[in-house]
């Protein structure tokens, strides 16, 4: 059973696949490091949603460093992730570096790293069409009437808003997943928890 305590979404970056990498970058961890430590929390909270962070291009980066980050990512399967192209920053010792990435195979990893990363979020999205859980109605939708939530998942979830406001929790049920949202329907008024 999942630990209620633990919330079922974490930010956990990592930047790469790959210990050359990472090891040049100075981060203390290994990629299996970082797969022992997502197995523990995948274990305490299985239906967490994982988030990362990644550079590509960093100095040095081979092709093979690349596709140690493509395997951990496949193998990690994120709910969301973000993802960058190095830049140098003037002062720093990867600035230094003889071995820079050409900008163009840098915007070619990036775009591939982004199709899969894109691709996890939009199968990740669609588990959840047909349940139901509550969201905190935050902002206004882009459509009249409209508005919009956070999942437990933090997922953007997208309602039509009836006699609600924002600051009430209601209880919905997904309809619809796309790759960065989600679209559901309020189940009942009973089921609204209006704000003080």
């Amino acid at each position: 059973a999942a630990n209620d305590r633990l919330m079922p979404y974490l930010h956990l970056p990592v930047q790469a696949g790959s210990d050359h990498i990472l090891k040049a970058m100075n981060r203390r961890h290994t990629a299996e490091d970082y797969l022992r430590l997502v197995e523990r929390i995948r274990a305490a909270r299985p239906d967490i949603a994982l988030s990362g962070d990644f550079i590509v291009g960093f100095p040095g980066e081979t092709e093979e460093d690349f596709a140690d980050t493509m395997a951990l990512v496949e193998q990690v399967r994120y709910a969301q992730a973000y993802s960058f192209r190095y830049s140098p920053r003037p002062g720093t010792l990867a600035a230094e570096a003889e071995e820079q990435v050409p900008e163009e195979v840098k915007a070619g990893r990036l775009a591939r790293l982004q199709e899969l990363l894109v691709r996890q979020q939009a199968e990740f999205n669609a588990r959840f069409v047909g349940s139901e859980f509550d969201i905190l109605l935050e902002k206004p939708g882009r459509h009249a009437g409209q508005l919009v939530g956070r999942s437990p998942w933090l997922q953007a979830v997208h309602v039509d808003a009836g006699g609600s406001a924002i600051g009430d929790i209601v209880r919905v049920r997904v309809e619809r997943a796309g790759k960065n949202s989600l679209s559901a329907h309020i189940m009942g008024t009973e089921n609204v928890r209006a704000h003080a």
